[in-house]
This record gives structure tokens, sequence and C-alpha cells, in this order.
């Protein structure tokens, strides 16, 4: 059977192309769903969104949180995103790049938020993991945690827990950890 939407295809391409334009790469539904959000992402003044490698890049994109209260007040946090081509249906991968003294994030950057994981529903969108991820600066959750040791300083001693995270944002040692300044 001859695939004829396949032929057709290469034909416009190969027309295009004779007319000194480049060929269209043709976009995938999950693209243009993250184009849809992203066009229309309403973020607090605290949180921004960087294309390092450029417009034509969706797909791979960070996000810059600067939390205005809480323990993280007044320091700079990235998160990159890495969107699969079948988005919304699977959620986007999300690390932090900022190591972080915090319950909800270990040492490697991995996130703990339900909503990248089992509560994830393609209805979601990048503006809500966004919000999310701010969510976990202004309100860390010692219940669901991916550093248990810093949940457990939040939980039994949230003045120690308020200190550990100050010292690891001006780039001091929490125990035996480095951390870079962040403030």
């Amino acid at each position: 059977m001859i695939k004829l939407f396949k032929v057709k295809e290469r034909q416009r391409e190969i027309a295009e192309s004779a007319n000194g334009r480049a060929p269209v790469k043709k976009q995938t539904a999950g693209e243009l769903r993250l184009h849809k959000d992203i066009s229309e992402l309403n973020l607090p003044k605290s949180c921004s969104i960087l294309f390092p490698n450029g417009k034509d890049d969706l797909m791979n994109f960070e996000v810059v949180i600067r939390p205005d209260e809480g323990y993280y007040l007044g320091g700079t946090f990235n998160f990159s995103f890495q969107v699969n081509s079948i988005y919304p249906h699977e959620a986007p991968k999300v690390k932090c790049k900022t190591k972080v003294y915090h319950p909800n994030i270990d040492l490697e950057g991995n996130v703990c938020l339900n909503i990248l994981r089992e509560d994830w529903k393609p209805v979601l969108n990048i503006n809500t993991i966004i919000y999310g991820l701010y969510h976990l600066f202004t309100q860390p959750n010692h219940e669901d945690p991916l550093n248990h040791e810093a949940a457990a300083v939040l939980r039994d001693n949230p003045k120690l827990f308020e200190s550990n995270v100050r010292r690891a944002m001006a780039g001091g040692y929490v125990g035996q950890i480095s951390f870079p300044r962040c403030l």
C-alpha cells in the first residue's frame, strides 16, 4: 500500500524548498498545547521563564523563582523543564538546578510535588506547576519529603530549620553539606 500522505508531504516539502522557503516542521500535539500554555502564562511577579535554546525549542525551558515570603525569602532558585511530545498526557520532567536545603527537593534536584507524579492530569498546565513550585518555597511540606533530614528539622524545630535555610542560602554548610550562595 502506498503511503499517500507521506508522498504528498514530501512533494510539498520539495515544492517549498524550490520556492526558496525552508520546509515547515509540523508541530506535535504536545508542542501545540505547550505553546498555548506558555502564551497564557499568568505568573507571580517573583517567577520568570527563560528559553536558553531560543524560542524555537519550547520543549526545554527554565523557570526562576524568587520567593517574596517565607523561609526562602530573597533566594533565587532555577528549575529546568523538559516536556515530552505526548504532553499533556505526561507531566514535564522538572529538576531544581539550584542546590537547596529543602524538605521537598533532594540534593540532586529532584522535586517532590504531587502534580508532577501521581496527581498529574492533562487538564493541568505549566502555570499550575510553576505555582506549585512557588508554593513549595512559601509552605514547605515536611509530611511528603525527599530530604528526610530537612523535613524532620522543619517538623521538630522550625527555628533551627529557618537558621539552616539562611545558612545554606548564604553559601554555607548544613552539617557536612555545602550549598552555593543563592541570595
